[in-house]
């Protein structure tokens, strides 16, 4: 008998799993910090790494890949396609754009505990899901066909703005910016945690709320509107809720990709596609696969750190390949 006949078990499993994580994980990466520090018997240095470094490291990583996980899998759900990922829609190239023009602009503000990059990707992020809003109900019908063609389009506009950015950056800025674009956690501090925090609570409390109508959405909005659902105002919610969910997280993190796409794929597999239960399993194995694959891009090439994106991109590029493999389009 398959794993998805028991999701008590499941999500019990997965729980177990994310607390062991977050407990141990801190303790690895670059150089390990010995597990006397939590009792006070470490230097002053290994204390400060463990405590300001490592551990809101690991908190923003799951809180993180959660984020994206679970949108990814209300992605797939509204536009009935398992290729659908958290950025489809355009947010992460918004915030890209958004986060390229404060660094070639050389300003230095920001906000208490929350850096002016962030900010800055956050209104690229925020301007990008209006303008696909505002494309995509142009016929005050909001409809997945629709979100996905001006999604697309938006994405390709921020992207071709952001190559101009950065070619008509100085070299210094042109760093900067690819690095950002590899997305990673380059954090001391937990105003980060708390940045992420809200965004990734209120998106995944709207998700769990909306579980039966994500079951619905699947079948088909006529089977959904049948039903009962008020499939428009669903949509919206679920639009705006994953959406401003995705912005929270690469305005703080950068763009990592393929989470959002692997992790439901992977919660499917185990638990099944009923969102009452995928919901919940999407979020604890996205935030324990980002955890392990920031930590794995802190140890894998010591003394550097590889960000954690492309860690994520090449275990996503086969992974996308297996699955087109799997379901027979090549």
């Amino acid at each position: 008998m398959s794993l998805a006949h028991h999701p008590v078990k499941v999500l019990s499993g997965l729980s177990l799993l994310a607390i062991a994580v977050l407990v141990t994980a801190p303790f690895f990466g670059g150089f390990d910090v010995p597990f006397s520090v939590l009792y006070g018997d470490a230097t002053a240095n290994e204390s400060m790494v463990f405590w300001q470094m490592r551990v809101p490291q690991v908190l923003v990583a799951f809180l993180a890949g959660a984020g994206l996980s679970v949108s990814g899998m209300a992605f797939q759900a509204i536009f009935r396609n398992p290729l659908a990922t958290p950025f489809t829609l355009g947010v992460a190239s918004g915030a890209s754009l958004g986060a390229a023009l404060y660094v070639r602009s050389g300003l230095h503000l920001s906000l208490p505990g929350i850096p002016g990059i962030s900010v800055a990707a956050f209104l690229g992020a925020f301007a990008a899901i209006l303008l696909v809003y505002s494309l995509s109900t142009g016929r005050r019908k909001l409809s997945p066909a629709g979100m996905l063609l001006a999604g697309v389009a938006v994405s390709f506009c921020c992207s071709s703005l952001l190559l101009f950015v950065q070619y008509i950056s100085r070299v210094g800025h042109s760093i900067r910016i690819m690095h950002w674009l590899m997305g990673g956690m380059q954090i001391f501090g937990y105003a980060d945690v708390f940045n992420v925090l809200p965004f990734v609570v209120s998106g995944a409390a709207v998700l769990l709320y909306y579980r039966h109508e994500l079951n619905l959405l699947l079948v088909g909005d006529d089977i959904a509107a049948s039903r009962g659902v008020a499939v428009g105002r669903a949509k919206l919610i679920l639009f705006f809720a994953t959406s401003f969910t995705v912005a929270g997280v690469v305005a703080v993190c950068g763009p990592i990709g393929f989470v959002g796409m692997m992790m439901p794929h992977i919660a499917r597999l185990i638990i099944g596609a009923d969102h009452r239960t995928l919901t919940p399993a999407s979020l604890l194995a996205g935030g324990i696969f980002l955890v392990l694959c920031d930590r794995l891009a802190r140890t894998v090439v010591p003394p550097s750190d590889i960000p954690v994106g492309v860690v994520t991109a090449l275990l996503g590029g086969p992974f996308f390949l297996w699955l087109l493999i799997r379901r027979g389009v090549v």
